[in-house]
């Protein structure tokens, strides 16, 4: 439990460091960053998989290759929603990737969906409603939008790993740097933007893929191996609740009041989610 915690710690504070670039768009942040982040999750890949990685991205087969194509959509995403909307807003749409993935294990898996899960869907949804309708006078629609993609690419993910049934998430994490990098290094060369930025902002991008990005997702892949599901939902909530309050401490960045509204009302629904699903462990082996 205090793995994961430590890992939404990590990860709420990203936003915050996107917000210190300031000249560099979303494909070079994105270039940066999985440079940062790459060389770690390969050091961890290949420890994890008893110094033979090759043999761990050739087992996640398909649903690997697909789970990192969506994984770098959603990094993707991220960086950008970041950039056009507010911290709080993004944050609060990243929190909406349980029930999509919920929705696409119903429709992609064929597994049930609890009652609970349809009830706490229905009610995050008129609280994103509120969140996206205040954005639509605010201008911010746009980056409410990419916020949504960015949780779609995390649900993508998720399933793409149900799909193939792995029991290790770092080599489909690792294509999904991979592809990131990739895909943004062509992005920066083909439109010109370049890779000569401020050194500064340079160092944040790679420091926020080596630091937040992969210790996060190290200390999550231990601690998640342990805890089950519904808390792991109940503990992703401290990145979304803390993302926010960094940027307010630091940037005196605020929220409107229809974002807190409509993200409370998201938060309550995850939380209900969670709450209901703890309820129903899975019996003792032999039972």
């Amino acid at each position: 439990v205090v793995l994961c915690a430590l890992a939404g710690v990590c990860w709420s504070l990203i936003p915050l460091g996107i917000r210190f670039i300031e000249s560099a768009g979303v494909w070079q942040i994105l270039f940066f960053r999985s440079a940062g982040l790459l060389p770690m999750l390969f050091c961890l890949m290949y420890w994890r998989s008893g110094g033979q990685p090759g043999q761990a991205v050739i087992k996640a087969g398909a649903p690997g290759v697909l789970g990192g194509m969506a994984l770098a959509m959603a990094y993707a995403s991220g960086i950008g929603a970041v950039q056009l909307t507010s911290v709080a807003n993004a944050s609060f749409l990243f929190a909406t990737a349980p029930f999509m993935v919920a929705l696409l294990s119903f429709l992609v898996l064929g597994e049930r969906v609890r009652r609970a899960t349809w009830v706490a869907m229905v009610v995050g949804l008129a609280g994103i409603g509120l969140m996206v309708s205040d954005s639509f006078t605010t201008g911010n629609w746009q980056g409410d939008g990419v916020a949504l993609l960015a949780a779609l690419g995390f649900a993508l993910f998720t399933i793409a790993l149900r799909r193939g049934r792995a029991s290790d998430m770092m080599p489909v994490s690792f294509l999904g740097g991979l592809f990131a990098l990739v895909l943004s290094g062509l992005v920066v060369s083909v439109t010109g933007q370049g890779f000569d930025l401020p050194v500064n902002e340079i160092a944040i991008a790679v420091m926020l893929g080596v630091v937040l990005l992969a210790l996060g997702m190290t200390l999550y892949t231990f601690g998640s191996q342990v805890v089950p599901g519904a808390e792991l939902a109940l503990l992703s909530m401290t990145e979304v609740v803390l993302a926010p309050i960094w940027v307010w401490i630091v940037l005196g960045e605020t929220a409107a009041v229809a974002t807190l509204i409509g993200g409370g009302i998201l938060m309550l629904a995850i939380g209900y989610n969670a709450l209901t699903g703890l309820r129903r462990k899975p019996l003792p082996m032999g039972h």
